[in-house]
């Protein structure tokens, strides 16, 4: 079901004149909503501060202060935790504290940001990566640029891990500040070394780096091949192969060679626009270049051709890869799988898991989750579960991808019960379930006509952080009006429009 209205909603709202005409004060009631919103969770609050002996734990006023986070009320977040300090003695816990940093953040008062970061620190717990980014954001936000890089070296050299989104808000950081250079050495500093730099970081840089590069060669500064590839792979993860091959004839015209890096971003710029065609020209025409494939050349052709169901083709590269003694890796081997058990070849792919082992190139819950995903989709339930124990006995932690595929699986099986075991479970070792798993099992409840039980989740939901979307509400309104609960779709209807969801 897609984020806007499918067939079976509109055929819903045309054949229900009053629900049209709730559009007429959307805007209005949304902002009327938005407030009552606020002011529910503010009444929430303080119900637990002062209804409750004894008081509750952080965990449930934590609750309440990440939805306001959410909603933008940060000014009152701030507010209501001083309330919290003043009449309880309940100790913050990490995140409240990151909840106080991204606050004060939001609103420009790094000092304080610092202040509690510093607190974190003195009570001996250890930041997180969302913390540490949130941090780098808002000096960002102030242009405090060089205090950012500054934050950014002392916590390498203190040994904590950022991650893609922490680079790709320091690079978007020091190019709205104009220190394109500065994010292009940055970049050259995480690339494959710190993190694997990502299209968002790629993204940033682009619209800055053409006007660099011009820069550097008005002022006889010579770009080498490092510079030129770094461009052309950031218009290829763009999609702007026409501007990546116009990069690549300057490097030529400069006398700088192109790489095997070179023609891997091209090969992988036309994959991603599903010209697989051209992508395999440019593999087969490296060799005339005097470039020699590697690894990465197969894998991207791999995938590509996986991609476009072309899995014999993806096979003959496999196959190529053992006579020419170039190792698969581990993305390999998962592109290879995920095509084959998109096929209903699981058997096939199960022996490559088996290779891989021999290869000494471990699989990861990515080359795993197909193979569950194939063993859910033709009904085989039990393997899937089998398969999901063996994998956390060989120490590979499953994912919400992971858990998400085997809830689905059990509910379009008919297995609602045992979907529901593995939904608490996931909820008492305190897993962040997403919206799509709350969605999944809402799903389920609705095909068994177990609407008391689908509201109950959505308020479950709710408590736990998760915001419904689109497909949360259209689910239930198109489930509750089919039995003819036509009062309690109508309530959800205009909860739908007040958050600006249709």
């Amino acid at each position: 079901m897609s984020f806007r209205c499918n067939a079976a909603f509109s055929l819903f709202l045309l054949s229900n004149p009053k629900f049209i005409r709730s559009f007429a004060s959307t805007r209005l009631y949304s902002q009327i909503f938005h407030e009552e919103e606020k002011d529910n969770l503010v009444s929430s609050f303080n119900h637990l501060l002062l209804g409750h002996n004894p008081t509750p734990s952080i965990i449930e006023f934590n609750k309440i202060l990440g939805s306001l986070v959410r909603a933008k009320h940060y000014s009152t977040a701030v507010s209501l935790h001083r309330q919290l300090e003043l009449k309880t003695g309940i100790e913050s816990s990490l995140v409240t504290l990151s909840i106080l940093i991204n606050c004060f953040s939001q609103l420009g008062h790094i000092s304080l940001s610092f202040s509690v970061f510093a607190n974190i620190l003195k009570m001996g717990y250890h930041p997180d990566v969302i913390t540490l980014t949130t941090l780098i954001k808002g000096l960002c936000l102030k242009g405090h640029l060089h205090l950012a890089l500054q934050f950014h070296d002392n916590l390498l050299a203190h040994g904590y891990h950022l991650n893609q989104v922490s680079y790709g808000t320091l690079i978007n950081g020091l190019c709205k500040g104009g220190q394109t250079t500065s994010a292009l050495q940055l970049l050259r500093r995480v690339d494959g070394k710190l993190v694997q730099p990502d299209v968002v970081m790629y993204t940033t840089i682009i619209d800055n780096a053409i006007g660099l590069l011009h820069k550097m060669i008005l002022e006889n500064i010579n770009p080498d091949v490092y510079t030129f590839n770094t461009l052309v792979d950031a218009f290829c993860k763009e999609g702007k192969l026409k501007e990546a091959k116009n990069v690549l004839a300057a490097m030529m015209k400069k006398s700088i060679k192109p790489d095997v890096y070179s023609f891997n971003s091209l090969m992988d710029g036309y994959c991603l626009l599903n010209d697989v065609r051209k992508a395999n020209d440019i593999f087969n025409s490296m060799a005339q270049m005097g470039v020699t494939s590697n690894v990465y050349s197969y894998t991207i052709m791999i995938n590509g051709f996986c991609k476009i169901k072309m899995v014999d083709k993806a096979m003959n590269l496999f196959q190529e890869m053992h006579h020419k003694n170039i190792i698969p890796n581990t993305i390999t081997y998962s592109s290879l799988i995920d095509g084959l058990c998109k096929f209903g070849r699981i058997s096939y792919a199960l022996k490559l898991v088996d290779e891989m082992h021999d290869r000494c190139q471990p699989p990861n819950i990515i080359t795993y989750n197909p193979i569950l995903d194939a063993f859910c989709k033709n009904n085989h339930l039990d393997k899937a579960i089998v398969l999901l124990t063996k994998i956390k006995e060989k120490g590979i932690q499953p994912d919400m991808f992971s858990y998400n595929i085997l809830i689905n699986g059990l509910c379009k099986g008919g297995r609602l019960e045992d979907a529901q075991k593995v939904f608490e479970d996931l909820l008492v070792k305190g897993y962040t379930l997403d919206v799509y798993t709350y969605n999944t099992m809402i799903n389920g409840f609705c095909n068994k006509s177990l609407f008391d039980e689908a509201l109950a989740m959505m308020s479950k939901m709710k408590d736990n952080g998760c915001i419904p979307d689109a497909i949360t509400y259209e689910t239930l309104i198109l489930s509750l009006f089919k039995e003819n609960e036509n009062d309690k779709a109508e309530k959800l209807f205009t909860e739908m429009i007040a958050r600006g969801l249709l």
